[in-house]
């Protein structure tokens, strides 16, 4: 998918589009979770396809070379404000884009929040995590398209210390504090390895596989 995804292809795609990359998405996930999540079935079926390969070097990163929260479809909006309204609900804008009045559930931990100051738009797969495994190959606009991907499961709006306290951790290391989401998170995280031919190490395919089988 890396190869062939158009260059900042950042509009949401066709449903269809969405299902011929991932399977039928999941039903069961909650109504904060971001689009595109596998089941759980097909999420192990996609992290069976996934290269297994040790953790990459750290040699070179620098967030700054996955440019984010570019120009996105609509009036002024960046990437980082068409999530924070995709996931909000009664969300008013100004005309710069930026949300003046709204609601978020926090899909990771399961709080409410009315000011979008109190948010954070996770990368699922964290731009570090996808540098180690697999990024530092890339074009800069690759990265950028990675960074800003609207496609999949790969942006969501969550509590900003939550998100902090992930940090760059991959699913061995830490997993959302709402134990009802893991599943989700999962999958969402296989979905977008496997989308962008990124790899697993040993420890992160023992972990998903452990929750997948539990769902």
């Amino acid at each position: 998918m890396r190869s062939t995804r158009p260059r900042l292809a950042l509009a949401v795609l066709p449903v269809l589009a969405t299902v011929a990359c991932a399977g039928q998405p999941d039903a069961s996930v909650s109504e904060s979770a971001p689009p595109g999540i596998p089941s759980p079935a097909r999420a192990t079926e996609l992290l069976e396809s996934t290269e297994v390969a040790p953790t990459g070097s750290m040699d070179g990163y620098d967030r700054d070379r996955f440019p984010h929260w570019s120009a996105a479809e609509g009036k002024n909006c960046n990437v980082r404000e068409r999530v924070l309204i995709r996931d909000g609900s009664d969300v008013s804008t100004g005309e710069d884009c930026y949300p003046t009045a709204g609601e978020w559930d926090s899909w990771y931990d399961d709080g409410t929040w009315t000011d979008p100051s109190d948010l954070d738009i996770d990368h699922v797969v964290p731009l570090a995590e996808a540098w180690r495994s697999g990024a530092s190959a890339w074009s800069t606009d690759e990265r950028e398209d990675f960074a800003n991907d609207l496609d999949g499961p790969q942006l969501v709006a969550v509590t900003d210390n939550v998100n902090r306290s992930k940090g760059d951790d991959p699913p061995h290391e830490w997993m959302p504090p709402d134990e009802s989401v893991h599943c989700g998170y999962a999958a969402a995280w296989v979905r977008v390895k496997h989308d962008w031919e990124l790899t697993v190490t040993s420890e992160e395919r023992a972990a998903l596989l452990d929750v997948l089988r539990d769902c």
